[in-house]
């Protein structure tokens, strides 16, 4: 009994569920809207539908449907020109599939599988750069001359000449699902239409839905333009019209119209109730509730999360859209993390997952002259159904769950400059009257004879150091606890020294014994067992700048190491992750393990040093005693300056928010014969040598197109003991223009291959792999292969360590 004449939304809901909760929701102001735009003549009429716990909660048909030749008053079960909903209702399910089923690779090059499509220089565009509309392929395709058939429209996509390098910027574009018919034509070996109508919409019994549609369906389906002259071909077996013709049961979309009515980007005809059906089997599969819809969970959850660059601003799925400024009809309430689309013809859905609901808007709005402006309507429509489902924003926190973050820039980027006022783990420790150190000392009997990890960076919120408060005032807190050894790892306690070999010492204010971990051979960045041994724990309080190079997260891997043989507690007191924990980027270290890889681990983990030392417990199975004091009021997107901490410099060439967040690029290149302004005043924000051409060099590197990013000409003469001191360098500058779209890792891959690619003789890009551990990406820059292309590759390995990841995470992802 799913076909009903027009009735009132509360008595469907009584009807259809025997007077459950439905009739608590107040969905009055949806008819106002609707009759405004109405009157305003923004559409003849609409079908909206609102569905929430499993149940349609909402179901009524407005106006008509037709205003010319005839006038027709609008049914709940007339049938639409889906136009672009075809994207996601019929072509990206069915790509989805196939990968379900392991017959494409979504980061693989489609050319891959469509030969033809790799002319004019488009064999690096992968299915993923399709789904997501980073391709840089032209909007959609030319209309100026005639042409005719689905071939002869394959063949102009396959021919078309991209607009920029894939990965780089959100341009919508039809085109990319007209290839990906092709592609689910070619795999399948069957029409597109024939497959999805076999593997897509019978399964779940959608009765009125499909491309062609009958001749019976006619006097349902709403009329949408007129369409005017030879531009207007019909469908397959029909002659052009002649002169004026209403358009109704053939698609609105004049490239489909002339690829014969199937086409990947538009030509599918639904009613409301059908897409009801559709839109509740995937909530059900989603939520992990018997279902119809024919994709598992686990692919369903990937293709409606962020699987844009990571750099990408406008958050897509595969095919959904997600947070771009295409998404009006999401309103202002619906959490960044559900999803949907709109078609050009006026309809549209909205889905969240959260909430367990969605909305269904279907118009004719383009009827009988052409597109109004339905836009504000729609926003409004999902603003009121919020409010009467009690559905609220909550700033990404959904898009976070799904994905980690990493392909999620929404949330994180709303709140960039958040204004924080965090707590470290020394002021979590302080603040609790060292409950954690207390209840290790009753463990070991009563005393608790401790050793300090720490440097500069160590201090409270009050400015003292963690050396001093845990000397005095936890000695004083805690009966039998006694600091008794100071560790200091690479610059030492003070922070001072940028040279290896820094000799054992002794604490000028406390007197206690100094053991160096950064001295000249690798024994000797150990901390040794019989040092352990003489200790009850060991406190880790370290700022650490989030970048696998960096010595402070091999030292953590050490410590634990022997703390599992001595049996030792290891306690860290948490610190931000600088340059925020909710970016994971760059390739994953498949080198030896060294004193700056500790083990496979991408550039940037988003991870807190807290974070880094439960994975590396639970991935090396090591199961040393660790504690982490977590900090509050840090979150995953908090950048440093965000969090109301002053800053100290963790190093002595790192001073500020800036240089971090350019380390994970420039840190890359520095094991290289290239200057990174080491011995200059802005070391990480430039890099020179004697023998480049920094204007050329610069001006190369803006045409890339690099997000986040300009360069611009500089020199510079780095002072001793560092590379090229006493030289003048021509040197290129880097300014952060966007921190949130710049992927760092992948802008040090790009500087590498800029190097490489005009310094050939004098680069010497072999010495990059110490730094960057990837023998892969390292044959790929000497190759000369485009870095777009190249941090494509690296994605699926990421991706994994992101799994892997996640049980070792503390904090929330808002």
């Amino acid at each position: 009994m799913r076909r009903f004449l027009n009735v009132g939304p509360l008595l469907l809901c009584t009807m259809l569920f025997a007077g459950q909760a439905c009739a608590q929701y107040n969905f009055s102001a949806i008819a106002p809207i609707v009759n405004q735009g109405i009157a305003n003549h923004k559409l003849p009429g609409a079908v909206v539908i609102v569905g929430h716990d499993g149940k349609v909660v909402f179901r009524q048909a407005f106006g008509m449907r037709s205003l010319v030749p005839d006038r027709e008053k609008m049914t709940v079960d007339t049938i639409f020109d889906m136009a672009s909903l075809t994207k996601v209702i019929a072509t990206a399910p069915a790509v989805m599939q196939l990968y379900q089923e392991g017959k494409i690779n979504v980061d693989a090059p489609v050319a891959q599988y469509l030969p033809a499509f790799a002319a004019n220089g488009k064999g690096d565009i992968t299915i993923r750069d399709l789904l997501t509309h980073y391709s840089g392929l032209i909007p959609d395709l030319p209309l100026i001359e005639p042409w005719y058939g689905k071939q002869a429209g394959y063949q102009l996509a396959f021919d078309s000449v991209p607009l920029r390098p894939p990965g780089v910027r959100f341009q919508y574009s039809d085109v990319n699902f007209i290839v990906l018919g092709a592609l689910v034509e070619k795999i399948s070996g069957m029409p597109l239409n024939d497959y999805v109508l076999k593997y897509i919409f019978q399964p779940m019994g959608l009765k009125y839905t499909r491309f062609l549609p009958p001749k019976s369906w006619i006097q349902r389906i709403a009329p949408t333009q007129w369409e005017h002259g030879e531009a207007a071909s019909g469908i397959p077996g029909s002659h052009t019209f002649a002169g004026d013709v209403m358009l109704r049961g053939v698609v609105h979309d004049p490239t489909s119209r002339r690829m014969g009515g199937v086409a990947g980007h538009a030509g599918l005809f639904m009613d409301a109730d059908d897409l009801s059906v559709y839109a509740q089997n995937l909530l059900d599969r989603l939520n992990g509730q018997p279902s119809k819809f024919p994709l598992s969970r686990r692919v369903l959850e990937k293709m409606v999360a962020p699987e844009q660059p990571a750099t990408g601003t406008a958050l897509r799925g595969f095919g959904w859209d997600i947070d771009s400024h295409y998404s009006s009809n999401r309103g202002t309430l619906f959490p960044v993390g559900s999803f949907g689309h709109t078609g050009f013809t006026g309809t549209s859905v909205w889905i969240d997952p959260s909430s367990d609901s969605y909305v269904i808007i279907l118009a004719n709005a383009v009827h009988p002259n052409g597109p109004t402006g339905i836009t504000e309507l729609r926003g409004e429509i999902a603003n009121v159904v919020a409010v009467a489902l009690g559905i609220h924003a909550n700033g990404g926190t959904l898009a976070a769950h799904i994905t980690g973050y990493n392909e999620s820039l929404s949330g994180m980027r709303r709140w960039a400059a958040r204004n924080a006022n965090v707590q470290t783990g020394i002021d979590v420790l302080e603040s609790d009257h060292f409950a954690e150190l207390a209840a290790l000392a009753l463990e070991h009997g009563g005393h608790l004879r401790l050793g300090l990890l720490t440097n500069l960076t160590g201090v409270d919120s009050q400015g003292r150091s963690t050396i001093d408060v845990l000397y005095h005032d936890a000695a004083a807190a805690v009966p039998g606890l006694k600091l008794t050894t100071l560790f200091g790892p690479e610059s030492g306690v003070s922070g001072a020294y940028d040279r290896p070999g820094i000799p054992n010492s002794t604490d000028a204010a406390t007197e206690l014994p100094v053991i160096s971990l950064y001295g000249t051979t690798a024994a000797s960045r150990h901390p040794s067992l019989a040092t352990l041994r003489n200790l009850d724990a060991v406190v880790i309080d370290l700022q650490d700048v989030g970048v696998r190079e960096y010595t402070y997260e091999t030292l953590i891997r050490y410590f634990l190491e022997a703390a599992a043989k001595t049996g030792t507690d290891i306690v860290v007191l948490d610190r931000p992750d600088p340059i925020n924990g909710a970016f994971v980027q760059g390739p994953v270290s498949d080198g030896p393990e060294s004193y700056v890889n500790s083990m496979p681990i991408p550039v940037r983990n988003g991870m807190t040093l807290g974070e880094l030392a439960r994975y590396d417990n639970q991935q090396l199975n090591l199961h040393a005693p660790l504690t982490v004091v977590a900090m509050k009021g840090w979150q995953r997107g908090d950048w440093y300056d965000s969090t109301g901490l002053s800053w100290v410099d963790p190093s002595p060439n790192l001073h500020d928010v800036e240089e971090e967040t350019l380390y994970p690029a420039l840190g890359l290149i520095e094991g290289t014969n290239i200057s990174v302004g080491r011995g200059t005043d802005t070391p990480f924000e430039e890099f020179g040598a004697p023998w480049i051409h920094g204007r050329a060099l610069a001006m190369y590197l803006n045409r890339r197109d690099i997000p986040g990013v300009r360069f611009y000409p500089v020199e510079f003469t780095p002072d001793k003991p560092y590379p090229y001191a006493g030289q003048q360098c021509s040197a290129v500058r880097i300014l952060v223009t966007a921190r949130n779209e710049l992927n760092s890792p992948e802008l040090g891959v790009e500087i590498a291959a800029a190097l490489h690619r005009f310094y050939p003789d004098q680069y010497q890009l072999q010495k990059m792999n110490f730094l960057l551990a990837n023998q892969q990406v390292l044959a790929q820059i000497t190759a000369g292969e485009d870095p777009e292309y190249i941090s494509e590759g690296w994605r699926p390995t990421l991706e994994a360590f992101m799994e892997k990841r996640r049980a070792a995470l503390i904090y929330p992802d808002r």
